[in-house]
């Protein structure tokens, strides 16, 4: 699972009659940076593509969200639809916290 905010929504005129009614959402993925130091740059916006996710846990604009990509995506579905990617969770808060790096002598 990987984590990022979600910048935007899509709206489909045509689609695969088992997902009707879907929300999709643009995630822009976060970097490594993200999580070391904070909001790099600023706006959340990472220099990865963003990426197009169905979404039934109901994230908006600027929430952070988990994701999985692949065959993973349509796991919860009983007939896999052509789906590359899904919320898994939204995300309150991270900490992330690693431990201090000693210099090798």
């Amino acid at each position: 699972m990987r984590l990022g905010r979600v910048i935007g929504r899509v709206t489909l005129s045509v689609v695969v009659p088992q997902l009707e009614g879907a929300r999709w959402l643009i995630i822009s993925p976060y970097p490594r940076e993200h999580l070391q130091n904070g909001p790099v740059p600023p706006e959340g916006l990472s220099a990865d593509p963003s990426l197009v996710a169905y979404d039934s846990l109901g994230g908006g604009l600027g929430d952070s969200v988990g994701f999985v990509e692949g065959r993973e995506a349509a796991q919860p579905f009983d007939v896999a639809p052509p789906i590359d990617a899904i919320t898994a969770a939204l995300v309150d808060t991270v900490y992330y916290n690693p431990k201090p790096v000693t210099p090798a002598s």
